[in-house]
């Protein structure tokens, strides 16, 4: 999947229909999880086929509103949205907010933001001192305005999908809103990449295992999604992608594999981290569409 927009476009028809998408099992962003459950588009899991699921969901993630006990989907990966910068190119900036990406001249056409709306309204919320669980109509059009400033006066280079990773790794972009796992990834090979947890918070979301309608092998897949709720194959998982494993329990294994990870906040959350984070609440579908108008507005999407 290239894009959530993009892959609901292509099997709502499908779904719509009531005929089989041709796929047993679909990983999906909450936000759009939330929509194909609301559309009634997935099926019900099936408790009894998930016996490792049900006892290793790690807290922080077993409740999200949009999908209340995990009935219909469970979790992936946890995706953090951090603030990251090349060190080099900053070249002695102090960047420690989302208001030092947006006011700092100094950072002037050296910033990018994400085109994923709740991550990046998410964070300038966070950095307004406003709940992203509990955002109103207000809140979002005070934080579109913020970012829209920034984008009148040149300060946003552009917003991104996650090729910002090149243009960070090469010092093109100074500093950014950017998702944990990615920058888990650059450090490996780049040491002036660093990031930074804002005092104000960060925004988690996740990539969510649902399976759809008419599906043919209902079972398998839930048996698949269980399987990944061991607790050795999803630290291999965890070593391999970086995001945030969603198992309880994944540390000891994960430190088999690769001490450096098990250790690393942005695969292993801690209680002071987990503290800080923060979902963007579920919308309704007429707020979706016109949260996403003034978005694709400020983008030029």
């Amino acid at each position: 999947i290239n894009d959530n927009d993009e892959f609901f476009g292509k099997i709502q028809p499908e779904l719509a229909a009531g005929q089989d998408t041709g796929r047993d099992l679909i990983v999906l962003t909450d936000w759009l999880a939330a929509r194909m459950i609301r559309l009634g588009y997935v099926q019900k899991l099936d408790a009894a086929n998930l016996p490792h699921a049900f006892a290793n969901l790690s807290d922080q993630f077993r409740d999200p509103d949009w999908d209340p006990g995990r009935a219909y989907s469970y979790p992936w990966q946890g995706i953090s949205t951090v603030i990251a910068f090349n060190k080099k190119a900053l070249d002695g900036i102090e960047v420690k907010s989302v208001s030092d990406l947006l006011d700092n001249p100094r950072l002037k056409g050296r910033v990018s933001f994400l085109t994923e709306m709740r991550d990046t309204v998410g964070m300038t919320l966070l950095d307004l001192g406003k709940d992203p669980a509990k955002v109103t109509a207000d809140d979002y059009d005070a934080a579109i305005a913020r970012l829209q400033k920034a984008v009148d006066k040149g300060q946003i280079r552009r917003f991104t999908g996650n090729d910002y990773t090149s243009d960070l790794a090469k010092g093109d972009i100074a500093a950014c809103v950017a998702w944990g796992g990615d920058i888990v990834q650059l450090q490996a090979d780049n040491p002036d990449v660093g990031y930074i947890i804002p005092d104000s918070g960060y925004m988690t979301s996740t990539d969510n295992l649902l399976i759809p309608n008419k599906a043919r092998h209902k079972t398998n897949a839930e048996r698949l999604i269980d399987y990944y709720f061991e607790p050795e194959p999803a630290a291999e998982l965890a070593a391999y992608v970086n995001y945030v494993s969603p198992v309880a329990g994944v540390v000891p294994y994960l430190a088999k594999i690769d001490k450096s990870a098990a250790s690393n906040p942005l695969i292993v959350p801690d209680k002071a981290m987990q503290a800080k984070s923060h979902p963007f609440r579920a919308l309704t579908q007429k707020e979706e569409t016109a949260y996403q108008q003034k978005f694709s507005k400020l983008t030029g999407a």
